[in-house]
């Protein structure tokens, strides 16, 4: 269970990263600080493969744990890590248990030599898959989609000339949304989902190529940004050669707007968007949809902080920081009951007593889902002495829960489902409550083809 259970946010289930030197340098340390970049898509487990192109053929090195990256890795196990040819892994589970056996990357030998697999999201065919594998006699005791997804790969590349055509083969079998980066001891190969529900960038640094799941990781080991990789598309790396096989790209798109809502970092660019600038013009939307007479404007740390800027700016309402975030709570404090989740929010954010006593506030987050910790946080603001807290939500109510990776909790979880907007607002405490509307997603992101089955039930796969 992640610290962002605590925060009653939906979690998003992992970040990828892969990256190949086409001079031999050591990619693992790369790997590490990409990751670190990247761990806010997955606090559970991390995890790096490599492997050396000029070297032995079946020659794998791996290694893994639960935790945080900073946890997972010291500098002795990176020195271990030798190889100009690598993938790298932060995970939350939302198929398979939270053990060690499900961390990645999944690394496998096989007849025809050996690969490394890591992934993010979810198979939605996934036990079908595995219902065809045990006939095989595979996948007896898998218990996640990364898995099934391995033994898919060792299967077509039994059969395949390389390893980017197994890759495609069993592209053809997958169903769902997910972003994937194959090692083989040669070649690095990357997949993202035919209908762009999963984030999947390319990258440069030097003589090495890059894949990741955002742009602020690719930039985080000091690399440049290339482009996104297409929706359906396949790209390998191979002999300092990139190739792309587009052949699944016509398919219908319908990319994740939780990436811009929550899931991404502010500084990432996901399809071309800012995902600062996507916050921020939803803030503004919020205001142009609500007249509120309040002091001040704060957001919740930190994915609410953006939309509150937005919001002040559109509204005149001065923005003001009501917040301090602790960011050294570990994964150690999440707590089972009612009385030591409360103590848990008060320990992740404090309020600042000067800026909000005697205020009436405008609180901006980015969603709501038990209600759990908006309650404790307007509890905290009025102890401290503010008026009102008038709450808005740069997000549309969870309706549904989704099945492409991204852990929103079953419907019987999600306040909204059987609670309208008023009832809500009497328990969570706040004196007015508002939502996004979904025709504000265009102030976002534009055209953007999305899914956005959380909030309407159309689910695109």
């Amino acid at each position: 269970m992640s610290d962002n259970w605590i925060m009653d946010k939906p979690h998003e289930e992992c970040g990828v990263f892969g990256m190949v030197s086409c001079e031999n340098k050591s990619v693992s340390e790369d790997i590490y600080h990409g990751l670190m970049a990247l761990q806010h898509r997955g606090q559970e487990s991390a995890g790096i493969s490599v492997s050396d192109t000029s070297g032995p053929m079946g020659n794998v090195t791996t290694h893994k744990g639960m935790g945080l990256v900073t946890e997972v890795f010291n500098k002795d196990e990176l020195n271990r890590l030798v190889g100009n040819i690598g993938v790298g892994h932060v995970r939350y589970s939302t198929t398979g248990g939270s053990i060690p056996e499900n961390a990645q990357p999944i690394a496998m030998n096989y007849i025809k030599g050996c690969l490394a697999v890591v992934h993010n999201g979810n198979i939605t065919n996934a036990e079908e898959l595995k219902q065809e594998q045990m006939l095989r006699g595979q996948a007896h005791y898998t218990t996640s989609d990364s898995e099934i997804l391995a033994y898919e790969l060792v299967n077509e590349r039994l059969t395949s000339k390389s390893i980017e055509e197994a890759v495609g083969k069993a592209a053809l079998r997958l169903k769902g949304g997910f972003a994937l980066i194959v090692m083989s001891p040669q070649k690095l190969v990357a997949l993202r989902d035919p209908a762009g529900i999963k984030p999947l960038v390319m990258g440069k640094k030097d003589d090495a190529y890059i894949f990741a799941s955002e742009t602020a990781a690719i930039k985080a080991v000091g690399g440049e940004v290339i482009r996104d990789v297409v929706p359906g598309e396949i790209v390998t790396v191979c002999d300092s050669k990139v190739y792309s096989d587009t052949t699944l790209c016509d398919r219908k798109r319908a990319h994740c707007i939780f990436e811009y809502i929550y899931f991404a970092r502010a500084d990432s660019v996901i399809d071309g968007i800012e995902v600062y600038d996507a916050r921020f013009n939803a803030g503004k939307a919020l205001a142009k949809a609500t007249k509120v007479e309040a002091d001040i404007v704060a957001g919740v740390p930190d994915s609410g902080l953006a939309a509150a800027r937005g919001y002040a700016e559109e509204s005149g309402i001065p923005f003001a920081f009501a917040f301090h975030k602790n960011s050294y709570v570990g994964r150690s404090f999440i707590k089972p009951t009612d009385k030591e989740r409360k103590n848990a929010v008060s320990a992740k954010l404090s309020v600042i007593s000067s800026v909000v006593k005697d205020k009436s506030i405008v609180l901006i987050d980015d969603s709501l889902v038990r209600g759990n910790t908006m309650r404790r946080i307007i509890e905290m603001l009025k102890e401290a002495g503010a008026k009102k807290v008038f709450v808005c939500i740069s997000s549309p109510p969870f309706l549904y829960p989704c099945y492409y990776g991204t852990d929103v909790p079953s419907r019987g979880q999600l306040i909204a489902t059987d609670h309208s907007t008023d009832e809500i607002r009497k328990d969570i405490g706040a004196d007015a409550l508002c939502y996004l509307n979904p025709a504000d997603f265009k102030d976002m992101v534009g055209e953007l083809p999305l899914c956005k089955a959380c909030f309407d039930g159309n689910y695109p796969v």
